[in-house]
């Protein structure tokens, strides 16, 4: 039993009631999806990676682990402080152990690049939420690289096994769907082919990966393709060197107190060292069209990453409608913009959230049904969110959060300014991605019991 199958037969419920002004400075954790990259980019290195501001979450530790188990010297140094000294590329070890990466699909879907690579072969499990989800859209490209899928489940499900290729081979690669993972799969798998491996998107997805290759010296180029898409070209077999990584604050995880502060009246909070990738931020370019006070001060950047220190204050909100092309730089921030939407005056259409359906759940549905048990009118029509915003929420609902952290959290943000408290089943899963959002949020004015 993973260590998230644990938390799931233990669930601990907690209730989000209307609460005073949120008021106060804060720094979210480090961003997810820089602190895995950093992790694997580092094991893939030669010579010493040191980061800072890594997320010490279940999701990233369990990255961190895998790395460990394929050979890499991973050691925390202090607090949010890590060192990684690397094996090169293609230089992962055959693990004694399967690879079990929790609840990150993420972390998983990552390594399973990264080890195709490698002529290795290594089992890959996670908890039964991961379980679920799809891995033959990762699996696909990475077989036509050379790689080879062993025992699976139906669909390329968890747990399976994958042998990497001894003999890698470049490949151009359009992806089906924008996805930062398909796309990160393939360029770090190509790391060991020999040429050129080509990726080309129809609609850009998050670019950390090429930004974070560049940074540990690859042979990176990305142009533009069509109205909306890239197509990045990375030359194989660089010699990676280990490079100082600074990890800036998640604007995914800012998302949830970012909108607490918002739709709670009085607020005035302000968020330290927030990634401003354009990439990342369409949910704040969304909640500023909706009349959100949102202020950037400090803006700087590191690794490539820009960031910026965000002032929030509560807003008098309006219905808006979401593009479906602005999806793919905030595909998990919907949920709480749900949130947002539901408190805002009018209707918010989001258009074009076919990802959402295979996240930690279907988060589509999922977000509907956290809306409709508190009162709010919602509708799934197809591949959009339609939500009718009256300026507040009943609330009183029992949110069902299907093993996802981001459907808990936005539940309990909404609870913060509905009318009546808002149960929440399971809070446990929150711990992979931001294990102090509950104490963090009380300190800011929050009421939870």
């Amino acid at each position: 039993m993973t260590h998230s199958d644990r938390l799931a037969a233990h669930p601990t419920p907690l209730e989000s009631r209307s609460s005073g002004s949120l008021t106060g400075k804060v720094r979210v954790p480090g961003d997810k999806s820089i602190s895995h990259r950093a992790l694997i980019l580092g094991a893939l290195s030669v010579g010493q990676t040191t980061i800072s501001g890594l997320l010490e979450g279940e999701d990233v530790l369990n990255t961190a682990k895998s790395m460990q188990a394929l050979g890499a010297k991973v050691e925390r140094t202090g607090s949010f402080a890590w060192q990684v000294r690397g094996v090169g590329v293609a230089g992962f070890a055959q693990p004694a152990n399967p690879l079990d990466f929790g609840n990150s699909g993420t972390g998983c879907r990552l390594v399973m690049g990264a080890v195709a690579g490698c002529p290795i072969s290594a089992v890959f499990d996670g908890d039964a939420s991961l379980r679920s989800r799809p891995m033959r859209r990762i699996l696909d490209p990475l077989e036509l690289m050379g790689a080879r899928t062993g025992e699976a489940k139906e669909g390329g499900r968890l747990p399976l096994t994958l042998h990497g290729a001894r003999d890698p081979v470049p490949i151009l690669y359009r992806t089906p769907v924008a996805s930062a993972q398909i796309k990160s799969a393939v360029l770090l798998a190509g790391l060991a082919a020999p040429g050129v491996t080509t990726v080309i998107e129809q609609e850009a997805s998050r670019d950390h990966t090429e930004l974070m290759l560049k940074h540990f010296g690859a042979q990176i180029v990305s142009t533009s393709e069509g109205s909306h898409g890239r197509k990045i070209a990375l030359t194989g077999q660089p010699e990676l060197h280990g490079a100082d990584v600074v990890v800036p604050a998640d604007p995914s995880s800012a998302a949830f107190p970012i909108v607490a502060a918002l739709i709670v009246e009085g607020s005035d909070v302000v968020f330290s060292d927030v990634m401003t990738n354009p990439l990342r931020t369409g949910l704040f370019t969304t909640l500023r069209e909706m009349g959100a006070s949102i202020e950037e001060s400090d803006v700087r950047g590191d690794a490539g990453e820009p960031m910026a220190t965000l002032r929030v204050r509560a807003s008098k909100l309006r219905g808006v409608e979401v593009p479906p092309e602005r999806a793919p730089s905030m595909i998990d921030e919907y949920l709480v913009l749900a949130v947002a939407a539901a408190f805002a005056e009018g209707t918010t259409i989001m258009r074009g959230l076919q990802e959402l359906r295979v996240k930690e759940s279907d988060r589509l549905e999922a977000t509907a049904d956290m809306l409709r048990v508190n009162g709010v009118k919602v509708e799934v029509a197809g591949d959009d969110l339609i939500v009718e915003g009256r300026g507040h929420v009943p609330g009183g609902g029992l949110v069902a959060t299907h093993m996802d952290h981001r459907i808990a959290m936005s539940a309990l943000v909404m609870g913060l300014a509905a009318d009546k408290p808002v149960k929440i089943d399971d809070t446990s899963f929150i711990a992979t991605s931001f294990p102090d959002f509950i104490p963090m949020m009380r300190g800011l004015g929050a009421e939870f019991s």
